[in-house]
């Protein structure tokens, strides 16, 4: 079998058992879970347009966490239990694994936006866009943001230290990205340098995106530049797209270089030293 044709059968063989593991089906319908139960209380008497901000939201921060903080936890724990040691010496193990990791994450990521859009349309009752040109930029922006952070998350997954506690480091930045970043409180509330720091990441961007495919055009009048300013969100998310594609190969193959069975024994002999609480 050719690499690519055992990462997808690899990547359905994760799936199927994630369906089966009934405590790792529920970790990973949690996140649609908890963005519907955001929503339905921040929108609780408020207007239908509250309802459409909160699950635009949720759409955008969904496919931002898998990026930036499932991706890096998927690659920890290979890295941690020795899954990465053992396929470096195996010819065309590393394309397959990141085939898999590739299938298996874009599935999570489609399952929880369908979801959310499905729970937003029948428990809150939110619009779902009316025209084909809505729903050809809700697949593009959706496809797009994809692109953009995923690659960026296994870059940064390459470059964390292999330690818990840096793992815990890294995710306290992105879960405040997240929230200042405009997708559930708008962005013209913020001072000026968080509008300018929030508009170099693509989470603001592919949230403005949502919006626009999921609100009527007169509330792009509440964005910042008073439009939703599809040809920038495109530009910005395809830049992303460009520098995650060119760093996370290089950085993982130095990764999986960098490892061996003494690092691994390493990291245990410290793991095991340090006290119980």
């Amino acid at each position: 079998m050719s690499a690519v044709r055992l990462g997808l059968a690899r990547g359905a063989l994760e799936l199927r058992q994630v369906l089966r593991n009934r405590k790792d089906l529920y970790s990973y319908l949690a996140t649609p879970v908890i963005f519907l139960g955001v929503a339905s209380w921040r929108s609780d008497g408020g207007t239908p347009e509250t309802t459409q901000l909160m699950l635009a939201g949720g759409v955008g921060a969904t496919i931002f966490m898998f990026g930036l903080i499932t991706v890096p936890q998927f690659l920890f724990g290979d890295r941690e239990d020795g899954t990465l040691l053992r396929l470096r010496g195996i010819p065309g193990a590393m394309a397959a694994y990141l085939t898999a990791k590739t299938v298996f994450v874009l599935a999570n990521i489609l399952i929880s936006v369908t979801l959310l859009l499905m729970g937003g349309s029948l428990i809150l009752g939110a619009r779902l866009p009316s025209t084909l040109s809505q729903w050809l930029t809700l697949v593009w922006v959706i496809t797009l943001g994809i692109a953009a952070v995923v690659p960026v998350g296994a870059a940064i997954g390459a470059l964390l230290p292999a330690a818990r506690e840096a793992l815990g480091l890294y995710m306290m930045p992105v879960m405040t990205l997240m929230f200042v970043s405009g997708a559930f409180s708008p962005l013209k509330s913020q001072p000026a340098w968080l509008q300018h720091l929030a508009s170099v990441f693509p989470l603001r961007w592919i949230a403005q995106g949502v919006r626009s495919a999921l609100l009527s055009d007169h509330a792009k009048s509440q964005e910042l530049a008073g439009d939703w300013q599809h040809l920038t969100v495109l530009a910005v998310l395809v830049v992303w797209t460009i520098v995650g594609f060119t760093l996370a190969p290089t950085l993982l193959q130095r990764m999986t270089r960098r490892e061996s069975g003494s690092r691994m024994s390493d990291r245990e002999t410290k793991r095991l030293a340090k006290p119980a609480y």
